[in-house]
C-alpha cells in the first residue's frame, strides 16, 4: 500500500496516440498547377512542414497567419497552408469545394486565369485565388437573397392589400436572418484584412519569396517592393468586402423601410374600419334617440292622436328627420376634430424685416412644422 508507481510512456503507448490523431485528406498545388491527392496524419503533417500542433489547429474561424515561413489561411471550412514552392488544402471534401480547386484553382495558380498577380511570385496568386473564391461566395450569397427579399417585399407592401400573408413574413423572416449571417460574415472578412493592414511587420512576413529566393530580395531592394504589392492586393479585396456590406445594409434599411410601410398600410385600413364603426354607431344611436316616440305611441294608452290618419305620417317623418338631423351633426362634429389643422399664419411685417435667407429658413421651418403636423395626425387617425 505504501508503494509509489511511476508510469512511463512506452512504445505501445506512443502507437497508440499516433493511431488516434486526425488525419488530413490533402490537395497538394505546386506552381505549374499540377495537383497531387494524398492522406496524412497531423503528427506527421506539422513535423514535415515544420509547423507546431496547434498550427494545424483548425477551427471555423477566419485568420491569416504566418508561421516558420508558411502562411496559414483559415477561411471557416476552407483551410490552407502556402509556402514559396507549393499550396495545400486540407479537408477539401466539400462538394462546392471540390468543384472550385478541379475547375479554377489549378488554372489560377499557373497563371491562366484572370488573377492581376500572375508575374507575382506563388504565394501572391495562392492568397489572391483564395480571398477571390471567398468573397465571390459571399457575392453568390447575395445576389441569392436580395432578387427573394425583393419580391416578398413586393407582395408586402401592395396598398390593396387589408391582411398580411402570413407565409410572407415567414418568408421574410428566415431571409432577414439569412441576411444577418451574410451580414456578420462580411465583417469578419473586412476585419481580418484590415488586421493585416494596420501591421507593417505582417504584410513584409506574408512576402515569402523575399526571404527565400535571392533574386526576389534584389528586386525589393532595386525598387520593387512586394510588401507593396501585398498591400494593393489586401485593399483591393478590403474594398470589395466594403461594396459586399453596403449592398447588404442597404437590403437591410429596405427591409426596415417596408416594414414601416406595411405597418403604416395596415393602420390606415384598420383607422378606416373604426371611422366606419364610429358612423354607424352615431347613426343607430340617432335612430334610437327619435325612436323613443314610436314607443310612446305603442304603448297600451288610449288617446286622441292614433283616430287621425296624418298622425302615423307625421310622426314617423319627424323620426326620420330628427334622426338625420342629429346624425349629420354628430357627422360635422366628428369631421371637425379628425381633419388636419391649419398651418400657423405668419404676420406680413416678419416676413419683410427678415432677409431673403432668413425667409428661406422660415418657409423651411413651418414647411417641416406643417408636414409634422400632418404626419401626426395621420397617424391618429
Amino acid at each position: 500500500a505504501g508503494k509509489c508507481y511511476q508510469h512511463t510512456p512506452t512504445e505501445t503507448s506512443q502507437a497508440t496516440l499516433a493511431s488516434v490523431s486526425p488525419v488530413f485528406a490533402v490537395m497538394k498545388f505546386d506552381k505549374e498547377g499540377n495537383t497531387t491527392y494524398f492522406e496524412k496524419k497531423k503528427t506527421e503533417l506539422y513535423q514535415e512542414l515544420g509547423l507546431q500542433a496547434r498550427d494545424l489547429r483548425f477551427q471555423h474561424v477566419m485568420s491569416i497567419a504566418t508561421r516558420n515561413n508558411k502562411i496559414i489561411m483559415r477561411m471557416e471550412f476552407l483551410k490552407a497552408v502556402i509556402t514559396p514552392e507549393f499550396l495545400l488544402i486540407l479537408d477539401y471534401r466539400n462538394l462546392s469545394l471540390e468543384h472550385w480547386l478541379l475547375n479554377e484553382l489549378a488554372s489560377q495558380l499557373a497563371g491562366e486565369g484572370q488573377l492581376v498577380t500572375y508575374s507575382l511570385p506563388f504565394e501572391f496568386r495562392a492568397i489572391e485565388a483564395i480571398l477571390q473564391y471567398w468573397i465571390s461566395k459571399l457575392q453568390g450569397r447575395l445576389n441569392t437573397l436580395q432578387p427573394q427579399i425583393l419580391e416578398t417585399l413586393e407582395a408586402l407592401v401592395d396598398p390593396k392589400l387589408l391582411s398580411v400573408d402570413r407565409s410572407k413574413l415567414h418568408i421574410l423572416l428566415q431571409n432577414g436572418k439569412s441576411l444577418s449571417e451574410l451580414e456578420t460574415d462580411v465583417k469578419v472578412f473586412k476585419e481580418t484584412i484590415l488586421k493585416i493592414l494596420d501591421e507593417e511587420e505582417v504584410i513584409e512576413e506574408l512576402c515569402l519569396s523575399k526571404w527565400t529566393d535571392p533574386q526576389v530580395f534584389e528586386e525589393s531592394t532595386s525598387g520593387i517592393d512586394h510588401a507593396e504589392e501585398m498591400e494593393l492586393l489586401l485593399e483591393n479585396y478590403y474594398r470589395q468586402a466594403e461594396d459586399l456590406l453596403n449592398e447588404a445594409r442597404e437590403l437591410r434599411v429596405l427591409i426596415d423601410d417596408s416594414e414601416s410601410i406595411i405597418f403604416i398600410n395596415l393602420d390606415s385600413h384598420r383607422n378606416v374600419m373604426m371611422r366606419l364603426n364610429l358612423q354607424l354607431t352615431m347613426g343607430t344611436f340617432s335612430v334610437s334617440l327619435f325612436g323613443l316616440i314610436g314607443v310612446a305611441f305603442g304603448m297600451n294608452l288610449e288617446s286622441s292622436l292614433e283616430e287621425d290618419p296624418r298622425i302615423f305620417w307625421l310622426v314617423t317623418g319627424i323620426m326620420f328627420l330628427g334622426s338625420g338631423l342629429i346624425w349629420r351633426r354628430l357627422l360635422s362634429f366628428l369631421g371637425r376634430h379628425l381633419d388636419p389643422p391649419l398651418p400657423p399664419h405668419v404676420p406680413a411685417v416678419l416676413k419683410k424685416s427678415q432677409p431673403a435667407a432668413g425667409r428661406v429658413e422660415i418657409k423651411t421651418s413651418l414647411k417641416a412644422e406643417t408636414f409634422g403636423l400632418s404626419r401626426s395626425t395621420l397617424t391618429n387617425q
